[in-house]
């Protein structure tokens, strides 16, 4: 056991989302005594709401959004897919914490405020980084080099998947490894006959079972999904990976983990003595008390932009724009996915067949384009892959369809068409003008400083945005499509809700905040393993890849405790 003289605990974790959950569970189970502090309230999900299972006439206004509420304390959080009567109270209060919004120049920030953060509300895709996207800035010059590869991450990306379970269905393709995987969920009817048309027809593509952190059977005493479908409300039965399902009960069994919610964190205090952090101040979101705590190392896991905050407002003399700044990198290469372009199609095959129920989960199509090298009809780099999804079109509203048992039953098995929509993940590149910053005037209800944020798609988006819109087309027409519609509203940055950078790790500390172990390289008890250490973006989800670097961060952290250095 590593002695807490002088200090208050070994460890604090900043955020309880999935990096902070995963931070805890590591850091508890190596024998650290761990404060976690959430912003958020202390929520449980599937317990402390409205519940899973409860149809919409049993929630206030019919499960209906009150229009003037949302527009006057949810302003931005609204535009969320997820967001509904019946988890309003996991999101952020955009009136109570509000953040300089642009409507010139917008960035959408989707916030959770609750124990658990947006583990509890994300879609689950559940995705390996390949070599080449850990090796694309330095292929084409475009940022800076990574300071690991996809070996040095591998043995922790089977860690955390052999923990939170991941379904799927391993393919052999180079540039989407395959995982430790549950059995994949089952394609319906018509993505099966897709499937087929698309090997024939598109033989450049791939189409599989979305790779989902969804169990398919029980697994580490979680219960396999059972379909019920609002997945966004909390899932009682812990079937799908959260901070509040896996993480945070495995932290604390083991007796180490001190949780302390509704805690916001004002910034991190620099010892210029020893050079590190000396301690954490907060406040008390309820009471407004103010508080301090010492520990000897500090994880930040607030998500991109809420760790990048705490930084940018823990200035010193010896770092004026901001702590672990050395580099000038804090706050800029700010990134999130091309979002929001694809294709529907309607198709009039298997109109007679079923389908495999509620499925919280879509099909994939893996990146296809610049594989391995530049094609040469592409005049963009960089890639992009397609989430997709079939449902019979007649079935969509069916609580809504007339008749009531077998009635009802009976116009559900009439024939019916059915649609097929490809939506786009593009991969964004790094540059320096994206940006958040601290408004010099406007501060929040805590006085803290609002985050601004100046970030726009630049030229090779806008070309990967018509050759995403026009290869969406080629596939639906491949699947056999009878009818198609273009998606071409691209969203704003932060619509795809996997923002990343802004305290980006790099071998050179004049160019970067963190080394190869997330650890800022100016300060070194300090590690920040959420989106803010990414160096660029690939094109599948994140969230895998910020759970493994957590891991393996922690692993570090502790073997140098073990030796002295921290």
């Amino acid at each position: 056991m590593i002695p807490t003289e002088h200090y208050d605990f070994d460890a604090i974790v900043v955020g309880s989302g999935i990096t902070g959950g995963w931070a805890a569970k590591e850091l508890t189970e190596k024998g650290l005594k761990v404060l976690l502090l959430e912003r958020g309230n202390d929520v449980r999900a599937g317990v402390d709401y409205l519940g899973e299972h409860a149809p919409n006439w049993k929630l206030p206004y019919q499960g209906k959004r009150p229009r003037d509420l949302y527009e006057e304390e949810y302003a931005v959080q609204k535009n969320c897919y997820a967001l509904s009567e019946a988890n309003r109270h996991f999101f952020n209060n955009d009136k109570d914490n509000p953040y300089d919004y642009n409507p010139l120049k917008p960035f959408e920030w989707f916030r959770a405020d609750v124990v658990g953060g947006r583990s509890l509300l994300w879609g689950r895709q559940t995705y390996r980084w390949s070599e080449q996207d850990f090796r694309a800035n330095a292929d084409d010059g475009h940022g800076i080099p990574w300071p690991i590869g996809y070996q040095d991450l591998a043995p922790w990306y089977s860690h955390v998947e052999k923990f939170i379970g991941v379904s799927g269905e391993a393919l052999g393709l180079p540039q989407l490894p395959d995982s430790e995987f549950l059995p994949p969920m089952g394609m319906h009817a018509l993505e099966e006959t897709i499937k087929g048309r698309l090997a024939k027809h598109a033989p450049d593509v791939h189409m599989t079972m979305g790779r989902a952190a969804i169990l398919t059977r029980d697994h580490n005493g979680r219960s396999a999904c059972h379909y019920c479908g609002p997945c966004e409300r909390g899932c009682s039965t812990g079937s799908y990976f959260s901070s509040q399902s896996s993480t945070l009960p495995a932290a604390r069994a083991t007796g180490n983990l001190t949780l302390k919610a509704n805690a916001v964190v004002e910034r991190l205090v620099h010892d210029p003595a020893t050079g590190r952090v000396r301690e954490v101040q907060v406040i008390d979101s309820k009471t407004r008390e103010r508080s301090q705590y010492r520990a000897r190392v500090y994880f930040l896991c607030a998500s991109t932009v809420g760790s990048t905050q705490i930084l940018m407002n823990s200035r010193s003399d010896a770092f004026p724009h901001g702590l672990a700044n050395r580099s000038g990198a804090l706050g800029h290469y700010l990134m999130d996915h091309l979002y929001g372009l694809g294709a529907v199609g309607i198709f009039l095959d298997d109109m007679d067949r079923y389908w495999h129920g509620n499925r919280p989960n879509g099909t994939y199509i893996p990146r296809f384009r610049n594989v391995g090298g530049q094609d040469n009809d592409a005049n963009f780099i960089r890639g992009y892959g397609y989430q997709a999804h079939a449902m019979r079109l007649d079935w969509k509203n069916a609580f809504n369809k007339k008749g009531f048992g077998g009635e009802l039953k009976e116009s559900l098995r009439k024939p019916g068409p059915w649609g097929w929509a490809v939506v786009g993940f593009g991969e964004v590149l790094p540059q320096h003008s994206n940006r958040m910053s601290l408004h010099a005037r406007k501060v929040d209800r805590f006085g803290i400083p609002q985050v601004s944020f100046d970030c726009a798609w630049g030229d090779n988006e806008a070309k990967m945005a018509t050759d995403l819109l026009d290869q969406a087309q080629r596939l639906q027409r491949a699947a056999g499509a009878v009818f198609t519609l273009p998606m071409s509203d691209v969203g704003a940055p932060g619509k795809g809700i996997h923002e990343m950078g802004t305290a980006r790790m790099g071998a050179d500390p004049t160019q970067a905040v963190l080394n190869g172990y997330n650890q800022a390289h100016d300060i070194a008890n300090l590690f920040v393993t959420d989106g803010a250490c990414m160096t660029s973006s690939s094109c599948v989800n994140p969230s895998l890849t910020y759970m493994a670097l957590t891991a393996r961060a922690c692993d570090y952290a502790v073997r140098q405790m073990a030796e002295g250095q921290l």
